[in-house]
């Protein structure tokens, strides 16, 4: 854009003669417009064109979802960190949940096993009691 009006402004001179652009060659004057149509086709090439497209409308999107937060009385800024502290809190609530039943679960079987080891007065059916059949 800028070499069209770069270009158009280098033809007024050249055309009404003044100043330095006056006796300039032709070929310098329009040479903006070479540049415009180079860059062009180069931005249409490599996606430039596009990638600029996507960004306005992305940024379009954020401001109407500003916005409409705003109407509805929430802060845009804050909601995003209110949310993110919201979720971490979730998260470190879950987590602290599964860790309470892994530590119960740990101490029970712990207790299990403490509370059910044989003494020396203890007898099994191994030992040939009176409750094993043979």
């Amino acid at each position: 854009m800028w070499f069209v009006v770069l270009g158009v402004v280098l033809s007024a001179l050249k055309l009404l003669d003044i100043g330095v652009v006056g006796v300039w060659s032709w070929w310098a004057v329009l040479a903006p417009f070479a540049l415009a149509v180079i860059w062009w086709t180069w931005a249409d090439m490599s996606g430039y064109t596009k990638r600029k497209e996507m960004e306005k409308m992305d940024e379009r999107k954020v401001a109407r979802r500003n916005k409409s937060m705003a109407a509805l009385g929430i802060d845009p800024r804050g909601f995003e960190k209110k949310k993110a502290a919201a979720f971490k809190a979730s998260q470190a609530k879950r987590t602290d949940k599964i860790e309470g039943q892994r530590e119960a679960q740990r101490q029970k079987a712990r207790d299990s096993v403490l509370n059910s080891r044989f003494d020396s007065q203890s007898t099994s059916r191994i030992d040939g009691g009176p409750d094993t059949k043979r």
